[in-house]
């Protein structure tokens, strides 16, 4: 979309810089960051000025992730954690996922990956390490390299969480997290009321509330396991 009207912006720093190149023209964000903690907005029953969006539970979802692959691979005692290090988020989401392996007895390995030779390197350190499974951070330079992840996983036959469907659309194993449809379908109702006549600052930042587990049948089958009952029960899609 263009500057001369609202837009919406998906990952955490392109709203900064929106935010920084117009004072008037209203701004509609989709963010994975809160976006009060992050300077974004002031508050988010009244944003004021001329942003305002929607904030995603991407991030807050790290231990039902490290729970969910517990329940796959109950004998995995260690999971890795791929983040990129210039996220601001991981300072916050680290501790959780780590707590929630602590309580599972199930040692945590941090790797960090901010260029493709970077998401090479750190796979190699999982087969190396003999991890047992991965949980993918949200971050808007994994999600615009899912195509790799997905392939590098299957070549090292590496069990992995994502944090959108995206990558399990592209035959990643599962994902849980915020529904992107539903966010989409959240900023266009804001959008639309703002071309209508509403300022932005009267329109309170959004959170979303509507998450999915997306499993793929074909690349568990691929990686020789068996998804339990109540896991394909409890899911919002099972793709065959």
């Amino acid at each position: 979309m263009t500057l001369g009207e609202p837009f919406a912006i998906a990952n955490n720093l392109a709203p900064f810089a929106a935010k920084a190149a117009t004072k008037t023209i209203p701004i509609v964000f989709i963010t994975g960051a809160d976006p009060v903690k992050v300077g974004l907005v002031d508050s988010l029953s009244r944003p004021t000025g001329n942003l305002t969006g929607m904030s995603v539970f991407f991030s807050v979802l790290g231990p039902k992730r490290v729970e969910l692959l517990h329940e796959l691979l109950p004998a995995a005692d260690t999971i890795a954690l791929l983040s990129n290090p210039g996220n601001v988020n991981i300072k916050t989401d680290e501790p959780e996922i780590r707590a929630a392996a602590d309580r599972l007895k199930q040692h945590l390995e941090v790797l960090t990956a901010s260029t493709e030779g970077d998401l090479e390197a750190a796979f190699a350190t999982m087969v190396r390490h003999r991890v047992g499974s991965l949980i993918v951070m949200p971050d808007p330079f994994f999600i615009s390299r899912s195509e790799q992840h997905v392939a590098l996983a299957a070549h090292h036959a590496m069990p992995a969480i994502y944090p959108t469907r995206t990558f399990v659309d592209l035959g990643g194993l599962m994902s849980y997290g915020s529904s992107v449809l539903d966010l989409n379908r959240q900023a266009g109702t804001y959008i639309g009321k703002i071309l209508k006549g509403a300022k932005p600052a009267d329109l309170p930042i959004q959170q979303s509330t509507k998450v999915e587990l997306v499993i793929n049948l074909k690349s568990a089958n691929a990686l020789g396991l068996k998804i339990p009952v109540l896991m394909l029960a409890q899911a919002d899609q099972v793709i065959e």
